[in-house]
């Protein structure tokens, strides 16, 4: 795979609670110019990107982020705006306390519940696998399954660790056939991405990639 290909693979992030619209222009303009497969960001600066990269960006954007812990109600609403605004694609954090008190019949509800609000838009769903068991991570891949999702995401990036080779090898023998993987958190250099990709990720969430690839041209 051609680094070509595996920008195609990315979604460019910045999502640092101190980021300014010259970082989010920034990155939007390396994302057009190196055709990342989206862009993913704030929500605050949706209807923004929006308004001015219009159709040449595929806006992904968070909910219920970094944490997890806020109603679905809240969560629901958020995935709403964000989509309203031009949003094509929704990050979504599980509720990480209803699963280690082993309530997987509620994640699942909410999982379903902003994939419903999605539609055909894109839902990947992170959750968090620095927090978790193997247990909960495999009770997690059949409950992104059963509500229908797009994506198991590992991480939000914001946590104690992030995606991890064991992780999407677990991933992969304990999803459903229609869900992808995504991976994200510490994804730092070219070998990283590759190596996620051969696993078998369809996306990677970074904000180091295109750096990267800019390296690799001036060392070559």
């Amino acid at each position: 795979m051609t680094i070509e290909e595996m920008l195609g693979k990315v979604d460019h992030t910045q999502l640092k609670a101190f980021a300014t619209w010259e970082d989010i222009r920034k990155l939007c303009d390396e994302a057009v110019k190196y055709h990342t497969a989206s862009v993913c960001v704030p929500p605050s600066y949706v209807k923004r990107i929006h308004e001015t990269y219009g159709e040449q960006i595929n806006i992904c954007t968070v909910v219920g982020f970094p944490l997890g812990y806020s109603a679905t109600e809240a969560k629901l609403a958020e995935t709403r705006k964000a989509l309203e605004e031009g949003c094509g694609e929704i990050d979504m954090v599980v509720n990480i306390g209803d699963v280690k008190n082993g309530d997987f019949d509620k994640v699942e509800t909410e999982i379903r519940t902003l994939k419903e609000a999605c539609g055909e838009h894109v839902l990947k769903v992170i959750i968090e696998t620095c927090y978790l068991t193997e247990e909960e991570k495999i009770a997690l891949c059949r409950a992104v399954t059963n509500a229908g999702a797009d994506y198991i995401k590992t991480s939000t990036g914001f946590g104690t660790g992030g995606a991890a080779k064991e992780d999407v090898e677990l991933f992969r023998k304990h999803i459903g056939p229609d869900v992808k993987i995504k991976a994200a958190g510490g994804v730092s250099t070219l070998e990283d991405l590759e190596m996620f990709l051969r696993l078998g990720c369809d996306r990677v969430g970074t904000s180091r990639a295109v750096g990267l690839y800019r390296q690799k041209e001036h060392a070559e």
